[in-house]
């Protein structure tokens, strides 16, 4: 799924790779969303990385800046000129706090995953845990529906600490109005479908490896690939409305789909009403956002109610405008077809390294094979390191994806909604004052963490983007 703000780095980032992880680790487990919660795509790190000086040199004078007047309330006609990204210096002092404690939690909740999943190879509870399915029955499904929820169970009980943690950050600093009760319930919800998903994976990969040692990789990808595929067509339907409300966005808000499908129109490419849907995210969050997902008849745009809250009218324009470029420029199918392909690597990949750590610690792990219930936790050990250090290219191509649906959501309302270049800037504003954005994030965090361009750069790049007059034409919009 492609959405208007995403990770910006740290825990955020972590939240939605275990999502991925959820799903190909579904499909090893880890490639889709459970199901869909952010974007992606590739590029040149170096011109995304660096802000451009003037957005540097902002961070510089915030701590002096004056606190500002609230976003909230402003009309676009009334906003001064938003030239850069500023702050207040309570703000500012936020922001700073809250993203560095993400970046490290992020790198320490990675490498805690590793170690886990490490002792509980080298202490012999994975072994422990095989020898207690095979105990139960001789049926491998009845193996499976045992060796699953005690591992899936262990290691998400261990990491919950820290996942602990982060909420309570998050509602200290006022991101997450969340209660405990509804997060706890949202995690076990998380972990049923966890562990549905990894045994109905698990029995497949065991049974594909049992009619093909050697080229299992190969022919698990041809299930797994499908279940990607029903995944993000039945995420939006199934899975989403297990954590949020949604309701169609003509429902409360008739004259803004009238506004979109103007938009739409202007596009040449109009959006059914019915495929415009209301997520009531003020039950949990203070953060704005928008998103696309879905494929075929599940496709929609979302909007979040804070965003409309929060927001004036041409500016929600502009965030719709940022997600109509991901659906017009075909980024969830392209999204697809990248992971399929990724996927295909990633399965060879723990094919050959499953050999070779057998060969190395299997009996030291008293593993007694590839078929083992147990050599499982060296797969997921594996795609742990595997994730981790894909990182930085899952994000880059996500950065350069974010950066064209900016440019897209420029273009397609310029001539709609007056002073467009503003309207976009301010809008990147109230994101930064809401989301607690980082105001200048260390150039390696951007290029390993970050799945959107800082957002210091998409604003000071949306106030001076302006082809038309240059004479220029329009890059996606003509």
């Amino acid at each position: 799924m492609r959405s208007f703000t995403g990770a910006r780095g740290g825990m955020q980032t972590l939240t939605n790779r275990k999502r991925v992880v959820s799903v190909v680790m579904m499909a090893l487990m880890s490639a889709a969303n459970i199901c869909a919660q952010d974007s992606a795509t590739t590029g040149k790190t170096t011109e995304k990385n660096a802000a451009p000086a003037s957005a540097r040199e902002t961070t510089k004078k915030q701590q002096d800046t004056p606190p500002q007047t609230s976003r909230v309330e402003a009309n676009s006609a009334e906003q001064v000129s938003t030239e850069q990204y500023t702050l207040s210096h309570e703000r500012y002092e936020k922001a700073v706090a809250y993203s560095r404690a993400g970046y490290t939690l992020y790198f320490f909740y990675y490498f805690l995953g590793a170690i886990v999943l490490f002792l509980i190879l080298r202490l012999g509870v994975a072994a422990k845990f095989r020898d207690i399915a095979e105990n139960v029955s001789d049926k491998r499904w009845i193996q499976a529906l045992v060796f699953v929820p005690l591992l899936f169970l262990t290691i998400d009980l261990l990491d919950l600490p820290v996942s602990i943690y982060w909420h309570a950050l998050s509602r200290r600093y006022e991101q997450s109005i969340q209660g405990w009760g509804s997060w706890l319930s949202d995690w076990m919800k998380r972990e049923f479908l966890r562990m549905g998903f990894a045994f109905v994976i698990i029995l497949i990969l065991f049974a594909v490896m049992r009619r093909s040692p050697r080229r299992w990789w190969l022919y698990f990808w041809f299930p797994t690939v499908l279940i990607l595929l029903g995944l993000i067509v039945v995420t939006p339907l199934v899975i989403d409305p297990m954590f949020n409300k949604f309701e169609p966005l003509n429902k409360r808000y008739p004259d803004l789909v009238a506004s979109i499908e103007k938009l739409t129109e202007h596009a040449g490419v109009p959006i059914p009403a019915e495929q415009m849907f209301l997520m009531m995210a003020s039950e949990k969050t203070n953060a704005i956002n928008a998103y696309v997902t879905g494929l075929g008849a599940s496709k929609r745009v979302v909007i979040w109610d804070t965003t409309l809250q929060k927001t004036s009218r041409d500016e929600a324009l502009f965030i719709v405008g940022h997600e109509l470029g991901h659906y017009v420029l075909g980024h969830v199918r392209r999204g697809f077809f990248m992971g399929a392909a990724g996927l295909l690597f990633a399965l060879y990949f723990l094919f050959r390294g499953l050999q070779w750590a057998l060969d190395r610690w299997g009996k030291d792990w008293k593993i007694r094979g590839q078929e083992d219930w147990a050599a499982f936790v060296v797969l997921l050990l594996l795609l742990q390191m595997l994730l981790f250090c894909s990182s930085p290219v899952i994000n880059g191509l996500s950065r350069m994806e974010e950066h064209a649906a900016d440019i897209y959501g420029l273009e397609v309302i310029h001539g709609l909604v007056p002073n467009s270049e503003e309207v976009a800037a301010h809008a990147f504003q109230i994101l930064g004052e809401l989301d607690l954005s980082d105001p200048n994030p260390p150039e390696f965090i951007t290029f390993w963490l970050y799945s959107h361009p800082p957002l210091a750069d998409r604003l000071v790049f949306a106030h001076t983007y302006d082809p038309w007059a240059k004479g220029e034409s329009p890059k996606y919009v003509k």
